[in-house]
């Protein structure tokens, strides 16, 4: 198992993309990697999610806070199967893609 705990918003959507290939790669058939991560919600309603993306807009080259269903659609690319989205905190949730 391998975790991307608040990783992948630091980076532009070719990185995010790269490190996910990376971490399928790297994590044994039947594992799981686990992206926890403040994801904004797919109606854009919830300001603490977008304000975290313009904050990684303005303190990094290129980061941004992103949906669960980009996530999704990002691992799915990466090769992962059965992704499950649970929360964690009220505004922390984290996906799940098996190997």
């Amino acid at each position: 198992m391998l975790v991307l705990g608040r990783v992948l918003h630091n980076w532009d959507l070719e990185k995010k993309k790269l490190l996910l290939r990376k971490a399928r790669a790297a994590v044994r058939p039947g594992g799981a990697v686990i992206v926890y991560e403040r994801f904004i919600d797919d109606s854009r309603s919830n300001a603490a999610g977008l304000l975290a993306s313009l904050n990684m807009l303005v303190m990094t080259s290129g980061g941004f806070d992103y949906s669960a269903a980009d996530c999704m659609q990002w691992m799915a690319e990466a090769g992962f199967k059965d992704m499950a989205l649970t929360a964690v905190t009220a505004d922390q949730s984290m996906m799940v893609g098996l190997t």
